[in-house]
């Protein structure tokens, strides 16, 4: 009972498991995947606790004064004490309206990666473990999304919705065809990988002793296969998160984003786009650089995971 209980204080915690992993050294010891993280960590942080860090609220009318619009950055010659990043056309706080950006952007990029890894890993699973007639239709209509560019299939579906809801019901929605315009748009990259994993792992020994004792097929593909193929599902959607917040911005770049009451990235890249020539160059290029150091941290985490969980780079 004393050597159980012993044996039981020896093992080491999960914490201390992650520590000692090869995914961690192999984290800490790439100095630029260290800071990309620490990049997305603080961007994400302040995106979600905007409300607490903001210097004003630009979504709130009553504290905005048109006579505030267009100043320029604070450590310029004509910059006013209270605006760091200087104002838009509204009045807004650029700073502020950049943190609040952010949320809607992380918030479509998020919920559209979530909305392909499930459609795409469940399609995939069935295509390459029922096979047959299945798994070819499955295929075929992968293979014509493909044929089309990402955009374009986001823009297709956004038009659809627009021309269903009409344009107040639409503005309510915005939010939810941006995730399935997107979201659609990237299934088709976990579909393909999780059916060539699952065309390996389905001749292996687990799943054939699954088959024998006479588990349903539906537990066998999610509870005994899916496990084994979660590796590169994970890289896929480190890579597309990035793609997802590119693909939003250019949507709202494009006019058919998140109206510029509540704007992203790339409605506030849009709005300053009309004033970059006439000086207020401001406007357009914080969000733009905010954008882009977002989209290349996530980019570099995910080459990171990419290289860390193959087996020959090891």
């Amino acid at each position: 009972m004393t050597d159980a209980i012993r044996v039981k204080e020896e093992q080491p915690g999960v914490l201390s498991r992650i520590l000692r992993s090869d995914l961690f050294y192999s984290f800490r010891r790439s100095p630029i995947t260290v800071i990309s993280a620490a990049v997305t960590l603080v961007l994400i942080l302040a995106a979600l606790f905007a409300p607490w860090i903001a210097p004003h609220d630009p979504f709130d009318p009553a504290s905005l004064d048109i006579m505030n619009s267009l100043l320029p950055p604070q450590w310029t010659a004509d910059g006013q004490a209270g605006f760091l990043l200087g104002t838009d056309d509204q009045g807004r706080d650029v700073l502020s309206t950049i943190l609040y950006g952010m949320r809607i952007s992380l918030a479509v990029g998020f919920a559209s990666v979530i909305l392909a890894m499930a459609l795409g890993v469940t399609l995939g699973l069935i295509a390459g473990y029922v096979g047959g007639i299945t798994d070819t239709i499955i295929m075929r209509v992968a293979d014509v999304q493909l044929t089309f560019p990402a955009i374009l299939t986001a823009l297709l579906i956004d038009g659809v919705a627009r021309a269903l809801a009409g344009p107040q019901a639409y503005e309510e929605i915005v939010f939810f065809v941006l995730v399935l315009s997107i979201g659609l748009s990237f299934w088709v990259q976990y579909a393909r990988t999780v059916r060539g994993s699952v065309l390996v792992e389905a001749n292996k020994e687990y799943v054939l002793a699954a088959r024998l004792i006479g588990l349903r097929s539906s537990a066998i593909m999610f509870r005994h296969v899916l496990p084994n193929v979660v590796g590169p599902v994970l890289v896929i959607a480190t890579i597309n998160l990035a793609l997802a917040i590119i693909t939003e911005a250019t949507l709202s770049f494009l006019g058919v984003g998140v109206p510029p009451t509540q704007p992203s990235l790339g409605t506030l890249i849009r709005i300053g786009n009309d004033y970059l020539f006439s000086g207020e160059w401001w406007v357009t290029i914080f969000p733009g650089i905010t954008l882009a150091i977002l989209a290349l941290a996530v980019n570099l985490l995910g080459d990171w995971l990419r290289d860390a969980l193959n087996p020959k780079l090891r």
